[in-house]
């Protein structure tokens, strides 16, 4: 179950190649983000994303591979979220 809307989705060509690289579904990628799962982050990150979705700000995740990691950001206005790599913010 989605705990909020994600709008637009949209990936950058780095994030896809990496994906398909890596043979990772973006989409589950995003299912895990829109139901809570926020991948590797601290326990201070994680309790943000909890108060983020609570009053409509940025929500933040981000999932560690072998040799990379893929992000996934959703606006606070919720009008997108873009799956990208950290050096492509």
């Amino acid at each position: 179950m989605a705990l909020f809307k994600v709008g637009s989705v949209v990936a950058t060509p780095g994030a896809l190649q990496f994906c398909e690289a890596h043979k990772i579904n973006p989409l589950l990628l995003l299912g895990r983000h829109l139901a809570g799962d926020w991948g590797d982050l601290t326990a201070d990150d994680m309790a943000a994303n909890v108060h983020a979705v609570q009053h409509d700000l940025r929500v933040f995740s981000s999932y560690k591979f072998s040799d990379g990691k893929v992000w996934v950001i959703t606006e606070a206005d919720r009008s997108s979220t873009c799956i990208l790599l950290p050096d492509e913010y």
